[in-house]
C-alpha cells in the first residue's frame, strides 16, 4: 500500500506538466489573467460537482478555521499564473524544474521549522546537497 501513495504523487505530477503546457497555450489566446481566472473557473466547477456528488465533508468549516488557512486558494492563483505566463517564454520542463525548486526549497524549510503546525524534520548536509544540484538542474535546463 506504501507505492500507492508515489504512484499517486507521479499522476498528480503528470497532471501538472499537461496542465502547463494546455494553460500556457490558453493564456497566450486568452491573456495571462484571463487564461488563469478560465483555468480557476473550469476547476471550480468540477470541483462542485466533485463535492456535490462525492462530498463527505464540511464546508462550514470556512468559517471557524484559521484563516491563513484559506490562503491556500491565494498561493494557487500565484502558481498558476506564473505558470500561464512561463511556460509559452521557456517551456513546460524548464518550468516545472523551477517550480519543484521552489517547492522542494520551501518544503525543506517548512519542515526543519515545523511551520504552519507541521512536524519538524532537521535540515542536514545531504538535503543541502540535494537542493544545490536542484539548482544545477535548474541551470542545465535553461542554459542553451
Amino acid at each position: 500500500m506504501k507505492v500507492l501513495f508515489p504512484v499517486l504523487a507521479i499522476i498528480g505530477g503528470i497532471a501538472v506538466a499537461i496542465q502547463g503546457q494546455v494553460n500556457g497555450m490558453l493564456g497566450k489566446k486568452a491573456g495571462v489573467f484571463e487564461g488563469a481566472f478560465i483555468s480557476f473557473a473550469v476547476g471550480t466547477i468540477a470541483l462542485f460537482f466533485t463535492v456535490l456528488f462525492f462530498g463527505k465533508g464540511n464546508l462550514s468549516v470556512v468559517a471557524t478555521v484559521p484563516k491563513w488557512q484559506l490562503t491556500g486558494g491565494l498561493l494557487g492563483v500565484v502558481y498558476l499564473t506564473i505558470a500561464v505566463f512561463s511556460v509559452p517564454k521557456i517551456g513546460v520542463a524548464p518550468t516545472l524544474v523551477a517550480v519543484i525548486a521552489g517547492q522542494i526549497i520551501m518544503g525543506a524549510i517548512i519542515d526543519h521549522f515545523g511551520l504552519f503546525g507541521g512536524i519538524q524534520i532537521p535540515l542536514d548536509l545531504k538535503k543541502m546537497v540535494a537542493i544545490g544540484l536542484l539548482f544545477v538542474s535548474l541551470y542545465l535546463f535553461n542554459h542553451k
